[in-house]
């Protein structure tokens, strides 16, 4: 994992997130915050009846990719398989996720601390990070992955300072996703599947989103509530 050296008012200045963010977490603080009944050992509930459950969702999502971002830039081949632009862009990308994934721990806390999901474990078993193609082709889903999870979770969010925080946090994801494509194929600004027929950014069922993701997580992800 990766840790930000940063005060809370810096960190959400750096987010983008400011004055919306702590009125996003009072209106959180104003809905139910009771206990809810704990899944089984080595499950993990996303519980979409309410706003903390998108939350999670997000952060579960963000826990992945500033944990895979962490790895890559802590393997030891990381300076001889990239260039110097190339480390520079996932360092950046490294330091949004790492961000993002702090934001919403911050924001579930402070609200509603019975109910946040654990750290969840990564399985980056099936990922060379000693190969650019492996670790970039992995970048590329878990940024679309992002992305569609975003789009397909704004139905899903009653408070309107939430889902400004979304629209947000998802162009961000948005823009990584860019990137990685150019780096994938020079001069690109979007890889195959990642627009549809209308040139909009794709959207994903949570259901659709976690059962990719899951290939990644240790933990068994059940999804309720979502349609």
């Amino acid at each position: 994992m990766i840790t930000a050296p940063t005060d809370r008012r810096g960190f959400f200045k750096r987010a983008g997130l400011g004055l919306g963010a702590v009125a996003a977490v009072s209106t959180l603080q104003a809905c139910d915050s009771d206990p809810v009944t704990p899944p089984p050992a080595g499950a993990v509930t996303l519980d979409f009846s309410s706003d903390v459950g998108v939350l999670n969702y997000a952060y579960a999502l963000e826990q992945l990719e500033a944990g895979f971002y962490a790895t890559v830039i802590a393997n030891s081949a990381f300076s001889s398989t990239f260039s110097s632009s190339e480390q520079a862009i996932l360092r950046d990308i490294a330091a949004h996720e790492a961000i993002h994934d702090d934001f919403f721990k911050t924001a579930i806390m402070a609200a509603a601390p019975t109910q946040i999901i654990p750290r969840l474990t990564a399985d980056f078993s099936s990922i060379n990070f000693a190969n650019k193609a492996s670790v970039l082709g992995t970048a590329q889903v878990f940024e679309d992955l992002g992305v569609s999870a975003y789009n397909g979770a704004g139905r899903f969010i009653a408070s309107d300072d939430y889902l400004t925080l979304a629209g947000k946090i998802v162009s961000v994801e948005a823009r990584h996703a860019s990137i990685i494509s150019g780096l994938l194929q020079a001069n690109a600004i979007s890889s195959p599947g990642q627009l549809d027929a209308n040139a909009l950014d794709i959207s994903k069922t949570p259901q659709m989103v976690i059962g990719a993701a899951s290939t990644y997580i240790v933990e068994t992800i059940n999804v309720t509530n979502a349609g």
